[in-house]
């Protein structure tokens, strides 16, 4: 492969890389509801269930398909992750990113 074309291909993986991540904050605040419903948006951790807001988005995207591949133990979790498609997880992971204990949740 010359050089060129694995430059080119290396960019476009990139690229598609970045905009898988690229996730709707708006289609993410909708979906949180039953997010929220454990995990606090104030960022607290309670009864042991993590914080789940400031992430990077990517490590919440892989977090949340782990769970759906049932790469990690949760019951709960692997239900949830399960039936939410790449683009709102991707959005899930945007809006749960940009909320930090210091900013509102909407």
């Amino acid at each position: 492969m010359s050089r060129r074309l694995a430059a080119s291909v290396g960019f476009l993986a990139a690229s598609s890389f970045a905009s898988a991540y690229a996730g709707d904050r708006e289609l993410g605040a909708y979906l949180s509801n039953e997010c929220v419903a454990c995990h606090q948006i104030s960022g607290h951790v309670t009864g042991g269930v993590p914080r789940i807001t400031g992430w990077p988005e990517e490590n919440f995207v892989a977090v949340m398909n782990s769970y759906k591949d049932k790469h990690r133990e949760n019951p709960i979790m692997q239900t949830i992750a399960g039936r939410l498609a790449d683009d709102e997880i991707a959005a899930l992971a945007a809006y749960f990113g940009a909320v930090t204990s210091q900013s509102s949740a909407k």
